[in-house]
């Protein structure tokens, strides 16, 4: 089975990728890789956090690698917190605070309206490649489902009536933003 990296940190998102790509790709993290730095995301897009992530691997390592960075854009905050959605209530990226934060910002908002944006950057021998996935939905006006990590517990996708923290991992997998970029990066890779 072919191994490729996924450049991140995060055990939550390596978990659900792994399980993504179960029996097409053996999915290594950076720490199975050697590195042990967290790679900056400093760009404005998440197109090019996510493509700084996979170039920083490719570079250092040589290893066929990809990168992601998500941002949940909600229309009422004029699409904030966007690209700054880990970081949104400071550097410390505390999931519970920039929730805290979200619900503060949205309170006696009646238009919730939001969407999960995900957008994938493959290194496949050293030629880059772009997936996005978008979910659209609603933020609630509190927690609820203890699944998940991030904004889940406040995100119901659009056609559901249950968060993503109410789901399991493969029932969010099925629709969700890094699951439709997932799908495109698997539907690529297995044409390569």
């Amino acid at each position: 089975m072919k191994k490729i990296c996924f450049a991140t940190n995060n055990p939550n998102k390596l978990r659900e990728i792994r399980q993504a790509l179960e029996g097409h790709f053996n999915v290594v993290g950076m720490q199975e890789i050697g590195c042990t730095e967290d790679i900056p995301e400093p760009y404005d897009t998440l197109e090019e956090n996510s493509n700084a992530k996979a170039v920083h691997i490719w570079e250092k390592f040589q290893i066929d690698c990809f990168g992601d960075d998500t941002g949940l854009e909600v229309e009422a905050l004029n699409n904030a917190p966007g690209v700054l959605s880990a970081r949104y209530a400071g550097e410390q990226k505390d999931n519970n605070a920039n929730i805290r934060l979200l619900l503060k910002n949205l309170a006696g908002k009646p238009h919730r309206k939001a969407r999960f944006r995900t957008v994938i950057t493959l290194y496949l021998q050293g030629k880059s490649h772009q997936f996005e996935g978008i979910v659209n939905g609603h933020i609630t006006e509190e927690l609820r489902g203890e699944e998940g990590f991030g904004y889940d517990p406040v995100f119901v996708p659009e056609g559901h009536t249950h968060t993503f923290a109410e789901m399991s991992l493969e029932e969010k997998n099925k629709i969700s933003h890094r699951g439709k970029a997932v799908q495109q990066l698997i539907s690529f890779l297995k044409n390569v």
